[in-house]
């Protein structure tokens, strides 16, 4: 029997396509001797624990001796047998001959099963329940602080994505990818806390289970693959339904959790230690940083391991306390600029776009994201329809009562080319598309667009959002920016549920807009006469908000509440 099957003293290791079951007894005998023999005579403990790995669950029976580990049984049915099966024959011999945990690395190009083995112990052994209740205590206990002024920026980085390669039916996949960083800064530029978090949309032939999917506006097609085994299933004709359905369930790739597996965790993992990373520093001083520790090729961190010419001399160009720098951020694998999205970017239009907080203290900061599509408004006039869809994403600052101390909001807003609005930014569709084209924008098609990969890129890199967009985005009395400049001030003060129960009382039912008295629908009529007049006066403080928080335009509402929702500790205080 090879040692792939025989893991060191015996231990069973259960790899997806490969189950070893032994039933003789003569086998169990001699590992029970051996585990009887590593014990020293010492009462032993059997007791399992299970932890997430890169396939599926992770099992571990931990058979303990006193504090050591003297018997080790992992079980990973979903785990890769030669990457995943590999690393858990190696690492139950490593603990076994350790006795335990310390001194054990993970594996090389298996750090996501590592740390699921590693994991499954701890929740065995009870290490690691103990180990997050007294964190989360010590958070609690953390005192605020202080710093010298707060300003706080929301930046929108959009990009397309040409690949990862085609279909087995030469049809190629295709992504666009938006991603928003919510910063807080001090006075002198520093970032003194930030959340990111990106929404990447693939065509339906892209064979990752969990990836949101779009298969184009309706009327168009797509290749799908349906059950992910890299095999066209099915041509997808897309209707108003379907389309409305599918940007519903769009998520972002820390909504995602752990069905977006990197190399050594999820997107969100290696996220937060970028994260942790960034804080302190200017945006000025992270581009330096990423120039300087990031790979030329792939734009993630150097890590010494890459078999890249360019990487290897980069990488040993460091000095030795460089490099150990670098291990702090080990689990980091992502890249922070490629065709996946460009992270600098955001930071540095979060930056751009930063706007003073206005309060003494910032106990937690939350971004919040909703999707949401459009049919309409109306056809061309060679009656196609016009659609679009929306991304909306809110930062908020709150105090220790979850109070809204700061709110920042946008929304990036895409449109068929057959709408007529010179600024809206458009979308034709994936290449090999096409659509509709108004380009002189005066409600007469000129053209039919035929998507290719140059225009596709093209397109997606001149997205604007609404306050992007600026003075060429007017509603009936201002900018689309001055009117919710207006509602986040009027927010401030407010929990999330006292913004929904503030828009419940204060806005129309039919269209979701603040009541003011002036429309002529019989609902909202009813609804605002039914208002105190002290209310109605509050109401004239935002006369010139006239836009919806909830509509076929976009769910900013629910953007908020995702916010707390989200919501982690920042722990802040204005000082002198």
């Amino acid at each position: 029997m090879n040692k792939g099957n025989m893991i060191g003293l015996g231990v069973m290791t259960v790899a997806a396509i490969g189950v070893i079951a032994v039933a003789n007894p003569m086998y169990q005998a001699i590992q029970d001797k051996k585990v009887s023999d590593a014990a020293g005579g010492a009462e032993t403990t059997t007791m399992t624990g299970e932890a997430e790995g890169f396939g599926g669950p992770i099992t571990a029976e931990v058979v303990l001796a006193g504090d050591k580990i003297v018997g080790l049984t992992l079980t990973g049915e979903k785990e890769t047998p030669e990457i995943g099966g590999t690393a858990m024959t190696s690492l139950t011999e490593a603990i076994l001959e350790k006795q335990g945990l310390d001194g054990v690395d993970a594996v090389a190009g298996a750090t996501w099963t590592a740390n699921g083995v590693f994991e499954a112990i701890k929740n065995a052994t009870g290490a690691g329940s103990t180990t997050e209740e007294t964190a989360a205590e010590t958070t609690g206990a953390q005192e605020a602080v202080s710093v010298s002024g707060m300003e706080h920026g929301l930046g929108f980085y959009s990009s397309g994505r040409v690949g990862p390669g085609k279909d087995d039916q030469e049809v190629g996949v295709y992504s666009f990818n938006e991603v928003v960083a919510y910063v807080l800064f001090d006075d002198a530029g520093r970032i003194l806390d930030l959340e990111v978090d990106q929404l990447e949309v693939a065509t339906p032939n892209y064979d990752g289970e969990s990836m949101p999917k779009l298969t184009g506006f309706p009327g168009q097609s797509y290749n799908a693959d349906e059950n992910h085994d890299e095999k066209v299933d099915a041509v997808l004709e897309q209707t108003d339904d379907a389309y409305l359905a599918q940007v519903d369930t769009w998520k972002t790739k820390r909504e995602r959790g752990t069905t977006y597996k990197l190399n050594s965790a999820t997107w969100e993992d290696e996220m937060d230690v970028f994260e942790e990373t960034f804080k302190g520093m200017t945006v000025g001083e992270v581009e330096q940083w990423y120039e300087k520790y990031c790979s030329d090729v792939n734009g993630r961190p150097l890590h010494g391991t890459s078999d890249k010419e360019e990487d290897v001399k980069k990488y040993e160009a460091l000095s030795a306390d460089e490099k150990a720098d670098l291990d702090a951020i080990s689990s980091a694998t992502m890249s922070l600029n490629d065709a996946h999205g460009n992270l600098i970017a955001a930071l540095k239009n979060a930056y751009e776009n930063r706007k003073p907080v206005a309060a003494e203290k910032v106990a937690k900061i939350g971004l919040g994201f909703t999707n949401t599509g459009r049919v309409g408004p109306g056809k061309d006039d060679q009656e196609v329809g016009v659609y679009s869809f929306n991304t909306q994403a809110s930062g908020a600052c709150f105090d220790e009562a979850g109070k809204i101390v700061a709110l920042y909001t946008d929304v990036m807003e895409v449109a068929t080319p057959n709408y007529d609005g010179e600024f809206m930014p458009k979308f034709t569709g994936f290449p090999g598309q096409s659509y509709n084209a108004d380009e002189n924008h005066d409600e007469k098609v000129d053209a039919v667009l035929e998507q290719t990969d140059e225009d596709f890129l093209a397109q997606i890199a001149s997205w604007k959002t609404k306050r992007e967009r600026g003075t060429t985005y007017k509603l009936n009395s201002a900018t689309w920016a001055d009117e919710m400049n207006l509602f986040e001030e009027t927010f401030a003060g407010m929990t999330a549920d006292e913004v929904e129960a503030w828009f419940t009382a204060n806005c129309s039912d039919v269209n979701g807009r603040p009541l003011h008295g002036t429309s002529d629908k019989e609902e909202d009529v009813k609804k605002y006469e039914a208002l105190s007049d002290d209310v109605k006066k509050e109401l004239d403080g935002i006369s010139s908000a006239t836009m919806s928080l909830n509509d076929a335009h976009g769910d900013i509402l629910g953007s908020i509440t995702n916010a707390w929702a989200n919501a982690k500790d920042a722990n802040l205080a204005a000082g002198q």
